[in-house]
């Protein structure tokens, strides 16, 4: 498990700031959470209240429509349509069989920036195939004025190469950029060395059009046909993907024994992994650290003992002032939301919300409340509302 990581790594501080940590370990089934270095000065204590709203069955990503009706996957293979206003839910019919088991299943979800009028939807999900098992990206049309919605015209525009044996660390978030482009974060799917592979997708930030083609200034467009896609490397198991408010592309990704990351992703950098961490092998064989590499694009904050982080938003709203235009990171082992200053001098963990369950997923709603998806089964979809 992700959650007994040990070795201790700090970011430098400012000398005028102070460092508490505690290092208490913790089970995955703890209520307690873990604490990683923070400043005893710049500390948040952003009000909130926690509404559960109903349940699902190993949930694993969520979108907003326009109306405020939620789209929920479950790793099993299906997608819930559910409305808030009446606590009901249907299932979205067409979707595509899923190779479900370890981290595998059906995962992100993500709406076209004009899905208003083109109706189009994307899907990750893990598959079975030659050489074992890999992500794949699907957009398809989903018209929910239908009696029975269903996703039609299904065209699958992207694939994690080469399919290999096991099912963890697909990662396949997705998002829309500003600028319409496409963007996933694939994981090295416990292989290490793809990582570095530029023959291989695997442990790579991926950039393509809408339509899963080539975007023509990708940073690798003469390294091969894979490469083309590619841009950024050395990533292990990113989960999170997201933009903040100066259009910054952030991934924060699990470590191996130690070592959870927050990454500020530019154009063709290298990130290390294998060959740099701040955390170990499970083994006990250790990685070099991040300083000792300084060709290689070292985190902007890394986590021992860890978060085991799971998803990540920039919160753009102003219904909880004290977390507008901050990061906010779902912990599984943690249980817990994080909460990161991504424009402090270094950046910095200024909250850390005791939810007392593994947390999947968070979605800011329109209306400024956040939506929390807990991880497994019979998990709870929660709303945070001002106290």
């Amino acid at each position: 498990m992700e959650a007994l990581r040990q070795k201790f790594f700090y970011l430098p501080l400012l000398i005028s700031c102070t460092l508490l940590s505690a290092c208490n370990a913790q089970s995955n089934s703890s209520s307690e959470v873990k604490q990683s270095q923070e400043s005893t000065t710049e500390r948040i204590h952003q009000s909130y209240r926690v509404e559960k709203v109903a349940t699902f069955d190993e949930p694993w990503a969520m979108t907003e429509l326009a109306d405020g009706r939620l789209l929920i996957t479950e790793r099993r293979g299906k997608l819930k349509l559910y409305d808030p206003s009446s606590s009901q839910s249907i299932d979205i019919l067409g979707i595509p069989s899923v190779a479900y088991g370890g981290q595998g299943g059906l995962g992100d979800i993500a709406l076209h920036p004009d899905y208003k009028n083109n109706h189009q939807i994307y899907l990750s999900y893990a598959e079975k195939g030659n050489g074992g098992y890999g992500a794949v990206v699907v957009r398809g049309e989903l018209n929910l004025q239908e009696k029975n919605p269903q996703i039609r015209n299904i065209k699958r525009i992207w694939e994690q190469v080469p399919k290999v044996s096991g099912q963890g660390h697909y990662a396949h978030r997705m998002l829309f950029g500003n600028d319409g482009k496409l963007w996933i974060s694939s994981g090295e799917r416990q292989k290490f060395d793809p990582a570095q592979d530029m023959k291989s997708n695997l442990g790579k930030v991926i950039r393509l059009n809408d339509d899963g083609t080539v975007v023509a200034d990708n940073p690798f467009t003469q390294n091969g046909e894979i490469a083309k896609q590619v841009w950024s490397l050395g990533h292990r198991n990113p989960l999170g993907i997201a933009f903040d408010h100066k259009n910054q592309l952030w991934v924060v990704e699990m470590g191996p024994k130690g070592g959870d990351e927050l990454n500020l992703i530019h154009k063709g950098e290298n990130y290390g992994y294998p060959f740099v961490s701040n955390g170990d092998h499970y083994s006990g064989k250790e990685i070099p650290d991040h300083v000792t590499r300084p060709e290689f694009k070292a985190p902007e904050i890394s986590w021992t003992p860890v978060i085991s982080p799971s998803s990540l938003v920039f919160y753009q709203k102003q219904l909880f002032p004290q977390w507008t235009n901050k990061a906010l990171i779902g912990g599984l082992s943690s249980e817990a939301i994080i909460i990161v200053d991504t424009e402090s001098k270094p950046v910095r963990e200024i909250q850390r919300l005791n939810m007392k369950q593994r947390i999947r997923d968070i979605y800011p709603a329109h209306d400024g409340s956040i939506w929390v998806l807990e991880d497994g089964k019979n998990a709870g979809l929660l709303r945070l509302l001002p106290k």
